[in-house]
């Protein structure tokens, strides 16, 4: 098959590193996670402590200074392990750079180092009830009034939810404004009026937290402003390419484990006295499937390279994310259906796997509205 070039030896030892951390401390304990609805807090510490959260932060916050490819490598393998309640690319690749890009010297100094010892779990809230991929249509609002802004509305399916220390609120510090009047807010988890709702009960990612949030009358300080009142939506936009990369790269990991679990079940199961595998059934659909993976595979890190110099533009992003995350739940499904009747039940990974990805289709701006990004590119 195509090597893939972008990752040196220092990366592949990185990755080794990663994927023997995660089959002693998470794979053992993931299926009581998943009983939990959230995974343990010991394992976010021993992340930090490892240098698998924030990477890529700067040396002056505690951080390796690593380029993204490290956090490829730590989404990547969390992906392929299948213990999906780990929500350290969120805390890392999503909620981190908002801060780093936007915030204030004084915010970074702050807080990037506990993102990074795990000493702080992040999260960050954009989905209402009533606006998910359409962000100009949010109702949660942050009135400035002195030293502080007062902090109104709800947000739900927030990801590290339940877990979260700090939560990048997106809100309308100038409701009249539209897009141009959102800004963003970071506030700590024990702020009064701050109420996290339920863990709630999803289809698949059964050790993810994934919370409603509640704010009523939250004062958050002035200088807990990421950037300046207006610039959120553009920073939102601006941040959007990389957090679709990310989930396009957990997506062609996830293909990749998946594709390797059906490859040996096929050869040790038989049917009609013979494996599986030998069936053309069974031997046209695999090719179809690691055909498919092995050309988006290649186009996911011409996309990283891309991110790297800086050249990821936004609807080549979205592509990224609508096609590999499309091949994904195909590729999920395929190899159910080959796993026949253990296919579907959660002892087998592939089982979990498959209820896993469908979400993938949904966040990060669904794929339909990916395709209209496309389209619009395009055709105008």
């Amino acid at each position: 098959m195509i090597p893939r070039t972008l990752f040196d030896s220092d990366l592949e030892g990185f990755r080794d590193t990663v994927r023997k951390f995660l089959e002693k401390e998470a794979t053992p304990f993931h299926a009581q996670w998943e009983k939990d609805g959230q995974v343990s807090r010991e394992v976010w510490d021993k992340a930090g402590e490892m240098g698998f959260l924030c990477p890529t932060a700067g040396e002056s916050y505690g951080g390796l200074g690593c380029d993204f490819r490290y956090s490829a490598v730590v989404m990547e393998e969390v992906a392929r392990s299948g213990c999906s309640g780990l929500g350290w690319p969120l805390h890392s690749d999503i909620v981190m750079p908002y801060l780093n890009n936007w915030g204030s010297e004084a915010l970074k100094q702050k807080y990037i180092p506990k993102l990074i010892s795990g000493e702080m779990i992040g999260a960050i809230a954009m989905t209402e009830p009533g606006a998910g991929s359409d962000l100009q249509a949010i109702k949660t609002t942050a009135i400035k009034q002195g030293d502080h802004y007062v902090l109104n509305g709800s947000k739900t399916f927030i990801t590290n939810g339940q877990m979260a220390d700090m939560v990048i609120v997106v809100a309308k510090t100038d409701p009249s404004e539209g897009a141009k009047g959102i800004s963003l807010l970071l506030v700590e988890a024990n702020s009064e009026g701050f109420v996290k709702g339920s863990n709630l009960d999803k289809v698949g990612m059964k050790a993810q937290d994934t919370s409603e949030l509640f704010f009523t009358d939250v004062k958050v300080p002035a200088e807990n402003l990421i950037g300046k009142e207006g610039i959120g939506f553009m920073a939102l936009m601006q941040e959007l390419p990389q957090e679709r990369l990310l989930v396009a790269l957990t997506a062609m990991a996830a293909c990749e484990a998946a594709i390797e679990w059906t490859k040996d079940y096929i050869k040790e199961r038989k049917a009609f006295g013979k494996p599986i595998c030998k069936f053309q059934n069974t031997r046209f659909k695999m090719a179809e499937i690691i055909g498919e993976t092995t050309a988006l595979r290649v186009f996911t890190d011409r996309c990283l390279e891309l991110h790297l110099s800086k050249k990821l533009d936004i609807p080549t992003a979205a592509m990224l994310k609508q096609l590999t995350t499309d091949l994904q739940c195909k590729v999920m499904d395929e190899c159910v259906q080959l796993h026949g009747g253990y296919g579907y039940m959660t002892e087998y990974p592939i089982a979990r796997a498959w209820a896993d990805s469908r979400v993938q289709k949904i966040y990060a701006g669904t794929n339909e509205i990916m395709k209209e990004i496309v389209a619009r590119a395009e055709l105008g």
